[in-house]
């Protein structure tokens, strides 16, 4: 491998390609660990604070390794920012002749027989789906890729996408007529192809753990594997090594089974109305919960009589489709496909109703519109720590939040990676100068009722120095409903001119564009502007966080995995549920400081922090930024700007 001192010189390649380049020496002593790791066919577990530059630390020794890449990243966005950005830059200041492909999930590219059902048929939501369908058939006729995200006059969210893509489910395979021209399968052959493939972190559990769809193919021929956004890898894991079954794929396999009836069984009556049957039974499971959203222990759901019953009548109809499908499955591909499906769901509802072992935990989630069953890995440790010693290949695991005061342990367990060697590195900026972490005195219990109202009368005179430019990061939904409220109360009553925007206003990219624009915005936020957002310059200059992220325990895969770790005589908050809450609050932290030039303040409201003795880990656990108790200190900072 070429010598990477000489390529991050300052007087390197990347200097000479990128203006204002200079040498990090935390990016480059990185660099040579991914390097040696590859080289030695080893894993790394890897943490490098923000501003280290870690995808070029990387990148760099992965495109130089002349082996099969793939590099596997947290969300999307990401995913298109390597692909079109970062790796181009890369490849073209390194002069490596290394070819590059982008594979995502068969939901992103449009289906051809989908497309083509869905104007025979024209069954939509609404008015919206029938302006776009148009769009989407000309796009599929001149794009090269057929991914739905070069498609800008149709949103993302819209309507129309499931009706004109494929899932794994309905997927005909071979058997398609349009099986030649197929998006998926190009994008999987040009992905066979190439040296470097970028994917993200669903895909990659999806296809090649459960050895699915286009990777499985892939992962053989590679000689390293890259987890950039690293530390959403045990969440992620556990969804695919678990189970589910959801009412929108009752759903989905009732609209596709009147779809192929209506077209290849007219005379066969009986499809229709099993399917009509199909979709109220999904439907009253849903109703049986008045909730919006939440999730729900299995006996607390089957204690319920409601539930039980609305339980009862889906298996039922979904036995009665099955058996109405299989005798005319030989009339057309796709009722052969909705049988086979049909098959595969009641299979896993019986495997759910029956309990799921020892060694998962039962439990429903309830969404706006659709009900979840869920069979979720008390440990995905062993599970994935199989998948690893498959093959001889480099993994590197990194992000800039994995470890507890430089202890990774918390996250080798989750993985199963305790053997791993690991890696820590600063972030070059100068956190004493560039910041300050106030803990304002005198807050409440984080428990009592008055919480809320007493974080934003802490926070409004620091919002006032700050001239806005702020995020307000709350743990609940609830939180941030309340606090926002108690802020534009506030803001009317003293005068304050900042615009103040809420989370589910807009999507997070146009609400972000919006933050940025406005310069001087508070922002409301929960979950989603936790991580993954990038405001760098002065528009962000103080981050408010409500509580310390510690996940609620009446959480059911939480409180099944604390009563596992208890039993066996561990201590499951030290354990699990302060390291993991640490490693989220390092996530809202990091959106403050994104750059050399940018100054903040960031505020943890949770008296916890100094009270426990558990919250010295925590606050050592943060980036070295000054501390202060002293409103005064605050104020006089933001005086100096």
């Amino acid at each position: 491998m070429p010598n990477l001192d000489q390529i991050f010189s300052d007087n390197g390649p990347l200097a000479l390609a990128a203006e204002g380049y200079r040498l990090r020496p935390q990016q480059l002593e990185m660099s040579r660990s991914i390097a040696g790791a590859i080289d030695k066919h080893e894993i790394l577990v890897a943490e490098a604070g923000t501003g280290t530059g870690k995808t070029f630390a990387y990148l760099i020794p992965a495109l130089l390794s002349g082996g099969k890449v793939i590099v596997s990243t947290g969300t999307k966005t990401l995913q298109d920012q390597l692909f079109n950005r970062d790796i181009p830059a890369v490849r073209a200041a390194l002069q490596v002749p290394v070819t590059v492909a982008m594979l995502k999930g068969r939901a992103n590219y449009v289906c051809h027989y989908h497309l083509e059902r869905a104007r025979n048929e024209g069954r939509f939501f609404n008015r919206e789906d029938v302006k776009y369908l148009p769009l989407i058939e000309r796009y599929a006729k001149v794009s090269s890729d057929g991914d739905k995200s070069g498609l800008g006059a149709v949103p993302e969210d819209a309507g129309i996408w499931p009706f004109v893509t494929s899932s794994r489910d309905n997927c005909l395979g071979q058997e398609c007529a349009y099986h030649k021209d197929c998006f998926v399968l190009e994008a999987r052959r040009r992905a066979q192809a190439a040296d470097v493939v970028v994917v993200n972190h669903h895909l990659f559990f999806a296809d090649v753990m459960l050895r699915d769809e286009g990777l499985a193919e892939l992962l053989p021929a590679s000689n390293t594997v890259i987890f950039d956004e690293a530390h959403q890898l045990p969440e992620t894991a556990s969804l695919f090594f678990g189970d589910t079954l959801s009412t929108s794929q009752l759903l989905e396999l009732a609209r596709d089974s009147l779809g192929e009836a209506l077209t290849s069984a007219k005379d066969f009556t009986a499809l229709p109305d099993a399917t009509a049957a199909l979709e109220k039974a999904a439907r009253d499971l849903r109703l049986v919960f008045s909730q919006d959203t939440g999730r729900l222990p299995v006996q607390r759901a089957l204690a319920l009589p409601a539930f039980n019953d609305a339980l009862t009548g889906v298996s039922k109809r979904l036995d009665e489709l099955v058996s109405l499908l299989e005798s005319q499955a030989e009339r057309s591909e796709g009722l052969g496909n909705c049988w086979q499906r049909g098959q595969e769901l009641a299979g896993k509802l019986r495997h759910w109703q029956n309990d799921s072992g020892l060694e998962f935990v039962r439990w429903v989630e309830v969404f706006s519109h659709a009900l979840q069953l869920n069979a979720t890995p008390l440990s995905i440790a062993e599970i994935f720590s199989k998948q690893l010693s498959s093959q001889a290949r480099a993994w590197i695991f990194t992000s800039a939040t994995l470890a507890v005061k430089r202890d990774f342990s918390h996250y080798q367990g989750q993985m199963g990676l305790l053997e791993a060697a690991t890696g820590y590195w600063e972030s070059p900026f100068d956190y004493e100068k560039q910041a300050i972490l106030y803990a304002p005195p005198a807050m409440p219990d984080p428990n009592s009722s008055e919480y809320t109202e007493s974080v934003v009368a802490a926070a409004l005179p620091v919002i006032r120095a700050s001239g806005g430019r702020a995020f307000l990061l709350c743990t609940s939904l609830r939180a941030m409903r309340l606090a926002h409220g108690l802020l534009r109360e506030a803001f009317d009553k003293e005068g304050l001119e900042f615009p103040l925007l809420l989370q589910g206003e807009g999507s997070r990219t146009e609400l972000l564009e919006r933050f940025r624009k406005l310069g001087n915005a508070v922002l409301v936020a929960s979950q989603s502007f936790w991580e993954g957002v990038d405001v760098r310059g002065s528009a962000l200059s103080l981050v408010i966080i409500d509580k310390l992220p510690f996940s609620p325990p009446d959480d059911p895969v939480l409180a099944a995995r604390i009563e596992k770790i208890n039993r066996e005589g561990r201590n499951a908050f030290m354990e699990y549920q302060l390291p993991h809450a640490v490693i989220t609050l390092k996530q809202g932290a990091g959106r403050l400081i994104r750059d050399e030039t940018d100054r903040g303040v960031l505020m943890i409201c949770d008296p916890r922090m100094l009270t426990k003795s558990y919250g010295k880990r925590i606050w050592q656990s943060l980036p070295p930024m000054k501390r202060s108790r002293e409103l005064k200190e605050v104020e006089a900072f933001f005086a100096q700007q």
